[in-house]
């Protein structure tokens, strides 16, 4: 059985909240139980600092957040459960990538765009107030999926390009140094909706409208009769698209309870009525795990027992990973410079595949000889998943045919022939794959 391996990781900066739960947490969990699967979940501190220069904010957060997996259920004995500051290797690794990663890639991410434009707009300096770590956010999270080879990184779809990002900088990485990475891919889950809070907007602490998960009876009762719906009236018929307070309790409930609560919207169901539905059962849902949460709380010495056994389960995957990774970049001890170096110019010297995106948003991928001259030239693709199921495929031995200036594997073009390149050149260099 192939084994897939599974990352998560949740930044320490705030209290945890139904939207966390449902979104990463709940699903996360239930993942790890699969079989074939090995699941690392981390908690992202050092992205805290990003976000808080708070330190009691920090420490408070760590601690919720690793209450908040165990009292979810979360085996530490079947997964990696550890905190990120725990392993100094992922540091180090955010280095050797950063030496890899483009500024102009970098410059196109997300959150720092976003900062760039609303200090433009506000005519102001384009970086005010935009700090390293904002800037260089995409390099560590790309590190924390490398060092552990990560097949697959559940995320929303504000955060798949950041996995983008990883799979480039790994890619750049694999090509001047040899295959070392997995190049990851972004799972992002349809059926799990991100959640809206109080107001209607995605819930979020930058909002200030996120509903804790473990908040007491009576204060939960009284932020979910806050939630914001619109004025109609006991018997008007209800949309229940759109809703927040719908969405909220078709995360809680049924299939089944979620088709009668639908129908009861469209019969006009009175909204005081349809808030202590949806608090019945969120409860139902929260309570077995508030009072596992709060021994958790009192006893952070058994937190911290898991956390540093998780630590020394990834260290021993990271530290001899990152001792590779130095020797492959030079960083070595220098008694061994006579001889081995002849050895590793000599594994250097191989045929190599490259995959990167173009401006177009489509996916290529071009494989080249020892000396970086062209061999091969791949067409475009709509996800990373297809070019490198056809670089994984020409690796392996697949069996193909050149005709019309084109490679074509079962039946489909996926390649352009270079010029000059014959096939007994091309089998050639796919032969050192095998080897």
């Amino acid at each position: 059985m192939t084994v897939q391996r599974v990352l998560t990781g949740i930044t320490t900066s705030g209290t945890p909240h139904l939207g966390n739960y449902a979104g990463a947490i709940r699903p996360a969990v239930a993942a790890s139980r699969q079989p074939g699967v090995e699941s690392f979940y981390f908690l992202a501190d050092y992205h805290a600092l990003i976000k808080t220069t708070d330190p009691l904010r920090v420490q408070r957060s760590t601690l919720e957040i690793a209450a908040t997996w165990l009292a979810a259920g979360l085996d530490t004995d079947r997964v990696w459960f550890y905190r990120q500051s725990d392993i100094p290797e992922i540091p180090e690794l955010t280095w050797l990538l950063t030496c890899v990663a483009g500024k102009g890639l970098l410059n196109r991410a997300h959150a720092y765009k976003a900062a760039v434009d609303k200090n433009t707009a506000d005519g102001i300096d384009p970086d005010a107030g935009v700090n390293m770590g904002l800037y260089m956010y995409p390099v560590l999270m790309a590190a924390d999926i490398l060092m552990f080879k990560a097949h697959s990184v559940p995320v929303g779809r504000d955060q798949i390009q950041h996995i983008e990002m990883a799979r480039d900088f790994a890619g750049s990485f694999n090509h001047l140094y040899g295959e070392h990475f997995v190049l990851p891919e972004a799972a992002v889950d349809a059926s799990v909706a991100t959640l809206p809070g109080l107001d209607g907007r995605k819930m979020s602490k930058s909002y200030d409208n996120t509903i804790p998960l473990f908040a007491p009876p009576a204060e939960l009762k009284k932020l979910i009769f806050s939630i914001v719906t619109d004025s109609k009236a006991p018997g008007e018929p209800k949309n229940a698209e759109g809703s927040a307070l719908f969405e909220l309790y078709q995360a809680f409930a049924s299939p089944e309870d979620t088709r009668a609560m639908r129908s009861a919207f469209d019969e006009g169901i009175a909204w005081g009525e349809a808030k202590q539905a949806l608090f019945d059962k969120v409860e139902a849902a929260v309570a077995p795990m508030r009072e596992k949460y709060q021994a958790l709380i009192a006893e952070p010495r058994q937190i911290e027992k898991h956390l540093h056994e998780g630590a020394a389960k990834a260290r021993a995957i990271a530290t001899p990973f990152l001792a590779e990774l130095r020797h492959a970049v030079g960083l070595r001890n220098l008694t061994a410079v006579a001889g081995p170096v002849v050895a590793e110019k000599a594994r250097a010297a191989l045929p190599q595949f490259k995959q990167y995106r173009e401006a177009d948003g489509r996916f290529h991928f071009k494989l080249v000889d020892a000396d970086g001259g062209l061999l091969l030239q791949g067409e475009g693709f709509a996800s990373p998943r297809e070019a490198g199921g056809v670089v994984s495929a020409l690796k392996q031995g697949a069996s193909f045919e050149m005709k019309a200036e084109a490679l074509w594997l079962n039946g489909d073009r996926v390649a352009a022939l270079v010029e000059d390149v014959d096939e007994a050149t091309l089998r050639a260099a796919l032969a050192a794959f095998a080897d």
